[in-house]
Protein backbone atom coordinates (compact mmCIF):
# COMPACT_ATOMS: atom_id res chain seq x y z
CA UNK A 1 0.00 0.00 0.00
CA UNK A 2 1.07 3.60 -0.59
CA UNK A 3 1.43 6.05 2.26
CA UNK A 4 2.51 9.67 2.29
CA UNK A 5 4.89 11.04 4.92
CA UNK A 6 5.25 14.81 5.38
CA UNK A 7 8.19 16.62 6.98
CA UNK A 8 9.02 20.26 7.55
CA UNK A 9 12.01 21.54 5.56
CA UNK A 10 14.20 24.54 6.33
CA UNK A 11 15.99 25.71 3.14
CA UNK A 12 18.56 28.49 3.38
CA UNK A 13 18.43 31.67 1.31
CA UNK A 14 20.08 30.28 -1.83
CA UNK A 15 17.97 27.13 -1.67
CA UNK A 16 14.78 29.17 -1.35
CA UNK A 17 15.77 31.05 -4.52
CA UNK A 18 16.43 27.76 -6.31
CA UNK A 19 13.07 26.38 -5.20
CA UNK A 20 11.35 29.57 -6.35
CA UNK A 21 12.90 29.07 -9.80
CA UNK A 22 11.73 25.45 -9.83
CA UNK A 23 8.19 26.43 -8.84
CA UNK A 24 8.12 29.09 -11.55
CA UNK A 25 9.50 26.86 -14.30
CA UNK A 26 7.07 24.06 -13.49
CA UNK A 27 4.22 26.56 -13.56
CA UNK A 28 5.32 27.99 -16.93
CA UNK A 29 5.54 24.54 -18.53
CA UNK A 30 2.08 23.69 -17.19
CA UNK A 31 0.58 26.93 -18.53
CA UNK A 32 2.32 26.69 -21.92
CA UNK A 33 1.17 23.10 -22.49
CA UNK A 34 -2.33 23.87 -21.28
CA UNK A 35 -2.52 26.87 -23.61
CA UNK A 36 -1.49 24.75 -26.61
CA UNK A 37 -4.17 22.18 -25.89
CA UNK A 38 -6.85 24.83 -25.38
CA UNK A 39 -5.93 26.52 -28.68
CA UNK A 40 -6.00 23.18 -30.50
CA UNK A 41 -9.41 22.40 -29.04
CA UNK A 42 -10.79 25.84 -29.99
CA UNK A 43 -9.49 25.42 -33.55
CA UNK A 44 -11.03 21.96 -33.86
CA UNK A 45 -7.64 20.26 -34.10
CA UNK A 46 -6.79 16.85 -32.57
CA UNK A 47 -5.69 16.56 -28.96
CA UNK A 48 -2.00 17.49 -28.67
CA UNK A 49 0.05 14.52 -27.51
CA UNK A 50 2.41 14.71 -24.56
CA UNK A 51 5.44 13.78 -26.67
CA UNK A 52 4.83 16.76 -28.96
CA UNK A 53 4.38 19.11 -26.02
CA UNK A 54 7.55 17.82 -24.37
CA UNK A 55 9.51 18.47 -27.55
CA UNK A 56 8.08 21.95 -28.13
CA UNK A 57 7.64 23.34 -24.62
CA UNK A 58 10.61 21.78 -22.86
CA UNK A 59 13.37 20.58 -25.20
CA UNK A 60 13.13 23.27 -27.88
CA UNK A 61 12.01 26.00 -25.47
CA UNK A 62 15.29 25.75 -23.57
CA UNK A 63 17.14 26.76 -26.77
CA UNK A 64 15.15 29.96 -27.21
CA UNK A 65 16.00 33.29 -25.64
CA UNK A 66 12.55 33.65 -24.07
CA UNK A 67 12.67 30.31 -22.21
CA UNK A 68 16.41 29.75 -21.79
CA UNK A 69 16.03 29.89 -17.99
CA UNK A 70 14.14 26.57 -18.07
CA UNK A 71 17.57 24.92 -18.19
CA UNK A 72 18.34 26.29 -14.70
CA UNK A 73 16.15 23.66 -13.03
CA UNK A 74 16.09 19.89 -13.19
CA UNK A 75 14.49 18.41 -16.30
CA UNK A 76 12.59 16.00 -14.03
CA UNK A 77 10.65 18.93 -12.59
CA UNK A 78 9.52 20.04 -16.05
CA UNK A 79 8.63 16.55 -17.27
CA UNK A 80 6.70 15.85 -14.08
CA UNK A 81 4.70 19.05 -14.53
CA UNK A 82 3.64 17.80 -17.96
CA UNK A 83 2.71 14.39 -16.48
CA UNK A 84 0.60 16.11 -13.85
CA UNK A 85 -1.22 18.00 -16.61
CA UNK A 86 -1.87 14.69 -18.38
CA UNK A 87 -3.27 13.25 -15.13
CA UNK A 88 -5.53 16.29 -14.72
CA UNK A 89 -6.89 15.85 -18.24
CA UNK A 90 -7.40 12.13 -17.69
CA UNK A 91 -9.38 12.79 -14.52
CA UNK A 92 -11.47 15.33 -16.41
CA UNK A 93 -12.20 12.98 -19.32
CA UNK A 94 -12.93 10.04 -16.98
CA UNK A 95 -15.32 12.24 -15.03
CA UNK A 96 -17.15 13.20 -18.22
CA UNK A 97 -17.52 9.58 -19.35
CA UNK A 98 -18.44 8.23 -15.92
CA UNK A 99 -15.27 6.20 -15.42
CA UNK A 100 -14.27 8.33 -12.43
CA UNK A 101 -16.49 8.04 -9.37
CA UNK A 102 -17.34 10.89 -7.04
CA UNK A 103 -17.94 14.54 -7.79
CA UNK A 104 -17.47 15.90 -11.30
CA UNK A 105 -13.97 17.10 -12.10
CA UNK A 106 -13.48 20.26 -14.13
CA UNK A 107 -10.83 20.81 -16.82
CA UNK A 108 -7.31 21.92 -15.82
CA UNK A 109 -6.84 25.62 -15.10
CA UNK A 110 -3.91 27.98 -15.45
CA UNK A 111 -1.60 28.36 -12.46
CA UNK A 112 -0.51 31.66 -10.95
CA UNK A 113 2.53 32.69 -8.96
CA UNK A 114 0.05 34.16 -6.46
CA UNK A 115 -1.51 30.79 -5.71
CA UNK A 116 -1.48 29.91 -2.02
CA UNK A 117 0.35 26.66 -2.71
CA UNK A 118 3.44 26.21 -4.90
CA UNK A 119 4.83 22.74 -5.48
CA UNK A 120 7.06 20.55 -7.62
CA UNK A 121 7.15 16.77 -7.91
CA UNK A 122 10.27 14.65 -8.32
CA UNK A 123 10.99 11.00 -8.95
CA UNK A 124 13.96 9.05 -7.62
CA UNK A 125 16.20 10.40 -10.40
CA UNK A 126 16.08 13.91 -8.95
CA UNK A 127 16.41 13.40 -5.20
CA UNK A 128 18.25 11.21 -2.71
CA UNK A 129 18.60 10.71 1.05
CA UNK A 130 22.24 11.09 2.14
CA UNK A 131 23.46 9.66 5.43
CA UNK A 132 23.75 13.10 7.05
CA UNK A 133 19.98 13.39 7.61
CA UNK A 134 19.42 15.89 4.81
CA UNK A 135 17.53 15.49 1.54
CA UNK A 136 19.33 16.21 -1.72
CA UNK A 137 17.19 17.79 -4.45
CA UNK A 138 18.69 18.21 -7.91
CA UNK A 139 19.84 21.78 -8.65
CA UNK A 140 18.64 22.89 -5.21
CA UNK A 141 21.07 21.24 -2.80
CA UNK A 142 20.88 19.42 0.53
CA UNK A 143 17.78 20.53 2.41
CA UNK A 144 17.65 20.54 6.18
CA UNK A 145 14.67 18.44 7.33
CA UNK A 146 12.97 17.97 10.69
CA UNK A 147 12.54 14.18 10.85
CA UNK A 148 9.55 13.66 13.14
CA UNK A 149 9.54 9.91 12.38
CA UNK A 150 11.47 7.43 10.29
CA UNK A 151 10.48 6.43 6.79
CA UNK A 152 9.38 2.77 6.77
CA UNK A 153 10.90 2.17 3.31
CA UNK A 154 12.69 3.93 0.48
CA UNK A 155 10.44 6.65 -1.03
CA UNK A 156 9.31 6.42 -4.64
CA UNK A 157 8.55 10.11 -5.19
CA UNK A 158 8.96 13.47 -3.50
CA UNK A 159 6.79 16.58 -3.54
CA UNK A 160 8.29 19.87 -2.36
CA UNK A 161 5.62 22.33 -1.27
CA UNK A 162 5.55 25.94 -0.13
CA UNK A 163 2.35 27.10 1.57
CA UNK A 164 0.89 30.59 1.87
CA UNK A 165 2.62 31.22 5.20
CA UNK A 166 6.07 30.61 3.67
CA UNK A 167 6.65 27.15 5.16
CA UNK A 168 8.32 24.38 3.14
CA UNK A 169 7.33 20.73 3.34
CA UNK A 170 8.73 17.52 1.85
CA UNK A 171 6.15 14.85 1.11
CA UNK A 172 7.41 11.32 0.42
CA UNK A 173 5.32 8.54 -1.11
CA UNK A 174 6.33 5.15 0.28
CA UNK A 175 5.30 1.63 -0.73
CA UNK A 176 4.88 -0.40 2.45
CA UNK A 177 3.00 -3.37 3.83
CA UNK A 178 -0.12 -2.84 6.00
CA UNK A 179 0.51 -2.71 9.75
CA UNK A 180 -2.26 -5.08 10.82
CA UNK A 181 -3.33 -4.73 14.45
CA UNK A 182 -4.56 -7.66 16.58
CA UNK A 183 -8.21 -8.53 15.98
CA UNK A 184 -10.92 -7.28 18.32
CA UNK A 185 -14.56 -8.16 18.92
CA UNK A 186 -15.79 -4.60 19.28
CA UNK A 187 -17.28 -2.29 16.69
CA UNK A 188 -18.72 1.22 16.78
CA UNK A 189 -21.09 3.53 15.00
CA UNK A 190 -20.20 7.22 14.73
CA UNK A 191 -22.57 10.17 14.57
CA UNK A 192 -20.78 13.38 13.66
CA UNK A 193 -22.16 16.66 14.96
CA UNK A 194 -21.45 20.26 15.87
CA UNK A 195 -22.33 20.51 19.58
CA UNK A 196 -20.18 17.39 20.07
CA UNK A 197 -17.69 16.51 17.37
CA UNK A 198 -18.57 12.80 17.42
CA UNK A 199 -20.78 10.49 19.47
CA UNK A 200 -19.98 6.79 19.57
CA UNK A 201 -22.60 4.08 19.82
CA UNK A 202 -21.39 3.19 23.33
CA UNK A 203 -22.26 6.68 24.57
CA UNK A 204 -18.76 8.16 24.38
CA UNK A 205 -18.75 11.80 23.30
CA UNK A 206 -15.83 13.61 21.70
CA UNK A 207 -16.17 17.30 22.39
CA UNK A 208 -15.83 19.75 19.50
CA UNK A 209 -12.55 21.71 19.80
CA UNK A 210 -13.77 24.58 17.56
CA UNK A 211 -10.24 25.67 16.67
CA UNK A 212 -11.38 28.40 14.26
CA UNK A 213 -13.88 29.86 16.72
CA UNK A 214 -11.20 30.02 19.41
CA UNK A 215 -8.81 31.87 17.06
CA UNK A 216 -11.38 34.30 15.65
CA UNK A 217 -10.47 37.25 17.88
CA UNK A 218 -6.81 37.14 16.89
CA UNK A 219 -7.70 36.60 13.24
CA UNK A 220 -10.00 39.62 13.30
CA UNK A 221 -7.22 41.78 14.67
CA UNK A 222 -4.68 40.56 12.12
CA UNK A 223 -7.10 40.97 9.24
CA UNK A 224 -7.93 44.53 10.31
CA UNK A 225 -4.23 45.30 10.31
CA UNK A 226 -3.92 43.78 6.84
CA UNK A 227 -6.81 45.85 5.47
CA UNK A 228 -5.12 49.08 6.62
CA UNK A 229 -1.91 48.43 4.69
CA UNK A 230 -1.42 49.94 1.24
CA UNK A 231 -1.77 47.47 -1.59
CA UNK A 232 1.56 46.43 -3.04
CA UNK A 233 3.57 47.62 -0.04
CA UNK A 234 6.05 45.50 1.89
CA UNK A 235 4.10 46.05 5.09
CA UNK A 236 1.02 44.56 3.45
CA UNK A 237 3.04 41.49 2.43
CA UNK A 238 4.23 41.09 6.04
CA UNK A 239 0.69 41.46 7.36
CA UNK A 240 -0.59 38.90 4.85
CA UNK A 241 1.98 36.36 6.07
CA UNK A 242 0.88 36.92 9.67
CA UNK A 243 -2.73 36.15 8.73
CA UNK A 244 -1.66 33.08 6.76
CA UNK A 245 0.41 31.78 9.67
CA UNK A 246 -2.52 32.11 12.06
CA UNK A 247 -4.77 30.21 9.65
CA UNK A 248 -2.03 27.56 9.30
CA UNK A 249 -1.93 27.15 13.08
CA UNK A 250 -5.67 26.55 13.13
CA UNK A 251 -5.41 23.97 10.34
CA UNK A 252 -2.47 22.23 12.03
CA UNK A 253 -4.32 21.96 15.35
CA UNK A 254 -7.41 20.60 13.64
CA UNK A 255 -5.36 18.04 11.68
CA UNK A 256 -3.53 16.94 14.80
CA UNK A 257 -6.84 16.45 16.62
CA UNK A 258 -8.26 14.44 13.69
CA UNK A 259 -5.22 12.18 13.56
CA UNK A 260 -5.23 11.44 17.28
CA UNK A 261 -8.98 10.77 17.47
CA UNK A 262 -9.09 8.64 14.30
CA UNK A 263 -6.05 6.59 15.33
CA UNK A 264 -7.53 5.84 18.74
CA UNK A 265 -10.87 4.85 17.21
CA UNK A 266 -9.18 2.50 14.75
CA UNK A 267 -7.05 0.88 17.44
CA UNK A 268 -9.98 0.24 19.79
CA UNK A 269 -12.45 -1.23 17.29
CA UNK A 270 -12.49 -3.93 14.66
CA UNK A 271 -15.17 -2.17 12.61
CA UNK A 272 -16.31 1.45 12.35
CA UNK A 273 -19.45 2.71 10.64
CA UNK A 274 -20.01 6.38 9.75
CA UNK A 275 -22.92 8.19 8.17
CA UNK A 276 -22.15 9.53 4.69
CA UNK A 277 -22.84 13.24 5.25
CA UNK A 278 -23.38 15.77 2.45
CA UNK A 279 -20.66 18.07 3.76
CA UNK A 280 -20.44 20.20 0.62
CA UNK A 281 -24.17 20.96 0.85
CA UNK A 282 -24.04 21.67 4.57
CA UNK A 283 -21.12 24.00 3.88
CA UNK A 284 -23.52 26.31 2.00
CA UNK A 285 -26.00 26.72 4.86
CA UNK A 286 -26.03 29.12 7.81
CA UNK A 287 -23.94 26.54 9.69
CA UNK A 288 -21.15 26.72 7.10
CA UNK A 289 -18.46 28.10 9.39
CA UNK A 290 -19.08 25.48 12.07
CA UNK A 291 -19.24 22.69 9.49
CA UNK A 292 -15.91 23.67 7.95
CA UNK A 293 -14.39 24.20 11.39
CA UNK A 294 -15.30 20.61 12.32
CA UNK A 295 -13.60 19.14 9.24
CA UNK A 296 -15.77 16.04 8.95
CA UNK A 297 -14.56 15.03 5.49
CA UNK A 298 -10.89 15.05 6.51
CA UNK A 299 -11.69 13.06 9.64
CA UNK A 300 -13.69 10.41 7.77
CA UNK A 301 -10.91 10.16 5.17
CA UNK A 302 -8.40 9.45 7.94
CA UNK A 303 -10.65 6.75 9.39
CA UNK A 304 -10.95 5.25 5.93
CA UNK A 305 -7.28 4.89 5.06
CA UNK A 306 -6.22 3.96 8.59
CA UNK A 307 -8.77 1.14 8.55
CA UNK A 308 -7.05 -0.32 5.50
CA UNK A 309 -3.60 0.30 6.96
CA UNK A 310 -4.38 -1.52 10.20
CA UNK A 311 -6.62 -4.30 8.88
CA UNK A 312 -9.90 -2.92 10.20
CA UNK A 313 -13.32 -2.68 8.55
CA UNK A 314 -14.85 0.65 7.58
CA UNK A 315 -18.21 1.33 5.95
CA UNK A 316 -20.36 4.36 5.23
CA UNK A 317 -24.09 4.34 5.89
CA UNK A 318 -26.13 6.08 3.22
CA UNK A 319 -27.15 9.66 3.98
CA UNK A 320 -30.79 8.76 3.27
CA UNK A 321 -30.84 6.37 6.24
CA UNK A 322 -33.14 7.92 8.95
CA UNK A 323 -30.71 7.55 11.84
CA UNK A 324 -32.34 10.35 13.86
CA UNK A 325 -35.92 9.16 13.27
CA UNK A 326 -35.73 5.49 14.27
CA UNK A 327 -35.86 4.29 17.86
CA UNK A 328 -32.73 2.21 18.51
CA UNK A 329 -34.58 0.19 21.19
CA UNK A 330 -37.64 -1.02 19.29
CA UNK A 331 -37.06 0.05 15.68
CA UNK A 332 -40.13 2.31 15.50
CA UNK A 333 -39.79 5.23 13.09
CA UNK A 334 -40.97 8.31 14.95
CA UNK A 335 -40.66 10.84 12.14
CA UNK A 336 -38.31 13.77 11.44
CA UNK A 337 -37.37 16.19 14.19
CA UNK A 338 -35.96 19.73 14.01
CA UNK A 339 -32.36 20.28 15.02
CA UNK A 340 -33.21 21.96 18.33
CA UNK A 341 -34.77 18.70 19.58
CA UNK A 342 -31.82 17.04 21.32
CA UNK A 343 -33.84 14.52 23.35
CA UNK A 344 -37.05 12.71 22.52
CA UNK A 345 -39.29 9.89 23.75
CA UNK A 346 -40.26 6.98 21.50
CA UNK A 347 -44.01 6.93 20.90
CA UNK A 348 -44.01 3.12 20.68
CA UNK A 349 -41.90 1.84 23.59
CA UNK A 350 -41.50 5.02 25.66
CA UNK A 351 -37.69 4.96 25.67
CA UNK A 352 -36.09 8.37 26.23
CA UNK A 353 -33.31 8.95 23.70
CA UNK A 354 -30.45 11.38 23.39
CA UNK A 355 -30.69 12.36 19.73
CA UNK A 356 -27.00 11.90 18.89
CA UNK A 357 -26.48 8.68 20.88
CA UNK A 358 -29.59 7.14 19.33
CA UNK A 359 -28.34 8.08 15.85
CA UNK A 360 -24.92 6.52 16.56
CA UNK A 361 -26.58 3.25 17.64
CA UNK A 362 -28.71 3.20 14.51
CA UNK A 363 -25.62 3.82 12.36
CA UNK A 364 -23.96 0.87 14.13
CA UNK A 365 -26.90 -1.49 13.44
CA UNK A 366 -27.23 -0.37 9.82
CA UNK A 367 -23.48 -0.68 9.27
CA UNK A 368 -23.53 -4.23 10.59
CA UNK A 369 -26.42 -5.06 8.29
CA UNK A 370 -24.63 -3.58 5.25
CA UNK A 371 -21.45 -5.58 5.96
CA UNK A 372 -23.43 -8.74 6.69
CA UNK A 373 -25.26 -8.54 3.36
CA UNK A 374 -21.99 -7.92 1.53
CA UNK A 375 -23.03 -4.52 0.15
CA UNK A 376 -20.36 -2.50 1.91
CA UNK A 377 -18.30 -0.58 -0.64
CA UNK A 378 -15.06 -1.17 1.19
CA UNK A 379 -11.51 -2.00 0.23
CA UNK A 380 -11.47 -4.73 2.87
CA UNK A 381 -15.13 -5.67 3.30
CA UNK A 382 -14.17 -9.34 3.47
CA UNK A 383 -12.21 -8.65 6.70
CA UNK A 384 -9.01 -9.74 4.93
CA UNK A 385 -7.07 -6.50 4.91
CA UNK A 386 -3.40 -7.12 5.57
CA UNK A 387 -3.49 -10.76 4.48
CA UNK A 388 -2.70 -9.70 0.93
CA UNK A 389 -1.09 -6.67 -0.62
CA UNK A 390 -3.69 -3.90 -0.55
CA UNK A 391 -3.48 -0.83 -2.76
CA UNK A 392 -4.39 2.42 -1.01
CA UNK A 393 -4.14 5.89 -2.57
CA UNK A 394 -1.42 8.00 -0.99
CA UNK A 395 -2.73 10.79 1.20
CA UNK A 396 -2.60 14.55 0.62
CA UNK A 397 -3.15 15.49 -3.02
CA UNK A 398 -1.58 12.39 -4.59
CA UNK A 399 -2.95 12.01 -8.12
CA UNK A 400 -5.51 9.25 -8.45
CA UNK A 401 -9.18 8.33 -8.21
CA UNK A 402 -11.22 8.99 -5.05
CA UNK A 403 -11.25 6.28 -2.42
CA UNK A 404 -14.32 4.16 -1.74
CA UNK A 405 -15.75 3.49 1.70
CA UNK A 406 -14.39 1.03 4.29
CA UNK A 407 -15.04 -0.09 7.93
CA UNK A 408 -13.22 0.48 11.30
CA UNK A 409 -13.73 0.72 15.11
CA UNK A 410 -13.63 3.39 17.82
CA UNK A 411 -12.04 4.38 21.14
CA UNK A 412 -11.04 7.69 22.70
CA UNK A 413 -8.19 8.11 25.23
CA UNK A 414 -9.33 8.00 28.85
CA UNK A 415 -12.84 6.84 28.00
CA UNK A 416 -13.12 3.09 28.38
CA UNK A 417 -16.85 2.64 29.15
CA UNK A 418 -18.55 0.56 26.46
CA UNK A 419 -21.93 -0.96 25.94
CA UNK A 420 -21.79 -4.50 24.60
CA UNK A 421 -24.68 -5.57 22.39
CA UNK A 422 -25.49 -9.25 21.90
CA UNK A 423 -25.43 -10.53 18.35
CA UNK A 424 -28.92 -12.00 18.59
CA UNK A 425 -30.26 -8.68 19.79
CA UNK A 426 -28.64 -6.89 16.85
CA UNK A 427 -30.17 -9.32 14.36
CA UNK A 428 -33.66 -8.87 15.81
CA UNK A 429 -33.06 -5.11 15.88
CA UNK A 430 -32.09 -5.11 12.20
CA UNK A 431 -35.22 -7.07 11.29
CA UNK A 432 -37.41 -4.59 13.16
CA UNK A 433 -35.70 -1.66 11.43
CA UNK A 434 -36.22 -3.25 8.03
CA UNK A 435 -39.93 -3.76 8.70
CA UNK A 436 -40.23 -0.17 10.00
CA UNK A 437 -38.79 1.21 6.77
Amino acid sequence: MQLRYNYRAYPDTSQRRALARAFGCARVVWNDCLRDRKKAHAAGLPYVKSAELSRLRITQAKRTEERAWLADVSAVVLQQSLRDLDAAYKNFFDSLTGKRQGRKVGPPRYKSKKDTRQSIRLNTNAFSLPDDGRVYVAKVGNLKVKWSRRLPAAPTSLTVTKDSSGRYFLSFVVDTEPDVLPGLETDAGLDLGLSAFAILSDGTKISAPRFLRRAENKLKRLQRELSRKAKGSKNRAKARVKVARQHAKVADRRRDFHHKASTQIIRDNQAVYVEDLAVSSLGRTRLAKSVHDAGWSAFVGMLEYKAVKHGRTFAKVGRSFPSSQVCSACGFRDGPKPLHVREWTCGECGTVHDRDHNAARNVLFEGRRIVATGRAETLNASWSAGKSRTKVPAQRVEAGSPRKGQTTQAGIPGLQVREHVKIGTCRRQGAREASAR
